[in-house]
């Protein structure tokens, strides 16, 4: 056995966090794709098949009411809350990602002050942002602005309305620095707006304490809420009653059931909702968050940073010289809970890995993306991932395990 071995299996023993992996259905494989999807807590399949026999088969049409279903959305925002940094009344959970986005570039148009036309957009940001963004402008009449997020502050004008920022790039992992990007923004006058997707459940995000005015973000990554599980918004509470939603839907209405031809706001973030919740994969996501129940995010930073030091570690002393090398910011304060290698050969490289048990995923063309999400992933998986991924590069038939 190896130092780094033994180093592995001596860490994983003092780590806090590891009874929670027993709460998850995980097999032998290295699992670092939590970035992508999380995996399964084995308590969901059972609550799931409460809600479909009883819920759903007994109850019917009662468990609107009786169930909860009715008011889920603003419940599970309140779960999800603590995660990120937020009091209770300012998140909502329903639709996509992309819808959430969307709401919140054109709602914050409307929060800015007038004669303002320009949305700086992250320059790198994930496509979708993007598409969105160019949408959401030329509906308001506004135009794009992409920029680099480190110039953010020095792009920023009297024609800055809103400003659409990714938290942590999802090819780097480079975590951006959400307070003095929003302290710039409030400074010019604009609203920031933050994509939380690949921060959220893995690092503090602290919305109410920098001040962020909306934010978005998915949770079938690192909060586990499974494929498709639906997204969030968050509205400061500051700006609830100006909340002034490009979606306006029966579910977000002041009297929902009045049925009148008019509209008429709710109160608070329930503005943020749309259509009729879909109920099965927001109660499978409510079951899911209850991993969360007394874990603190600071732990698990702190843990994210252990194990993406310890995996960058063993990469250099495992892989062939110049075989790989990290475009992920070696500093902490730059760092997501995902380790980006560059990689010439990345697609075949990533299914050799997949095959041997390993399992992390790809950017075209070069970059080997390894998400480490800190409940369920140990040190020993970080030495083993690093360990397989030196035998794919030197093409050793060596067992991985």
């Amino acid at each position: 056995m190896s130092d780094l071995q033994e180093r592995a299996q001596a860490l994983d023993i003092e780590d806090g966090l590891a009874p929670l992996r027993k709460l998850f259905t995980l097999d032998d494989t290295v699992y670092l794709d939590g970035n992508s999807l999380g995996a399964l807590p084995r308590h969901v399949p059972a609550r799931l098949q409460e809600v479909l026999t009883r819920e759903w088969g007994e109850l019917r049409i009662r468990s609107w009411d009786e169930s909860g279903w009715w008011t889920a959305p603003e419940r599970i925002g309140d779960r999800i809350a603590p995660v990120v940094g937020a009091a209770a009344g300012q998140i909502v959970v329903g639709d996509s990602t992309s819808v959430n986005v969307f709401k919140a570039v054109v709602a914050a148009t409307r929060l800015a002050p007038e004669g303002r036309d320009e949305i700086l957009v992250d320059a790198s940001t994930f496509p979708t942002d993007g598409y969105i963004a160019e949408s959401a402008a030329r509906m308001t009449g506004h135009r794009i602005v992409p920029v680099a997020p480190a110039d953010v502050p020095g792009a920023l004008g009297p024609r800055s309305a809103a400003v659409l920022l990714n938290h942590v790039d999802y090819r780097s992992g480079r975590l951006h620095d959400l307070p003095g990007l929003t302290a710039a923004v409030h400074a010019a006058g604009a609203v920031a707006v933050w994509d939380l997707c690949h921060s959220a459940g893995a690092l503090p995000v602290g919305l109410d304490a920098h001040g962020v005015d909306l934010a978005v973000g998915c949770t079938y990554k690192y909060l586990n809420g499974g494929p498709g599980s639906p997204a969030y918004l968050y509205v400061a509470a500051r700006h609830q009653a100006a909340f002034d939603s490009p979606l306006p839907g029966w579910t977000s209405h002041a009297d929902p059931f009045a049925m009148t031809p008019g509209y008429a706001p709710a109160d608070g973030a329930v503005r943020g909702r749309v259509g009729t919740p879909d109920i099965l994969s927001m109660l499978a996501l409510e079951a899911s968050l209850d991993v969360w129940d007394g874990v603190g995010i600071d732990a698990v930073r702190a843990k994210s940073l252990a194990l993406t030091d310890f995996f960058l570690e063993c990469v250099a002393a495992y892989a062939p010289e110049g075989r790989v090398t990290s475009v992920t910011p070696a500093a902490h304060a730059e760092r997501g809970s995902q380790v980006a290698l560059r990689c010439e050969d990345a697609e075949p490289v990533m299914a050799a890995l997949i095959a041997r048990g390993v399992v992390g995923d790809l950017r075209r063309p070069d970059v080997l993306r390894f998400g480490f999400t800190p409940l369920y992933v140990g040190f020993a998986d970080a030495e083993r991932a690093a360990r397989v991924l030196a035998d794919v590069l030197t093409g050793s038939a060596a067992p991985a395990a």
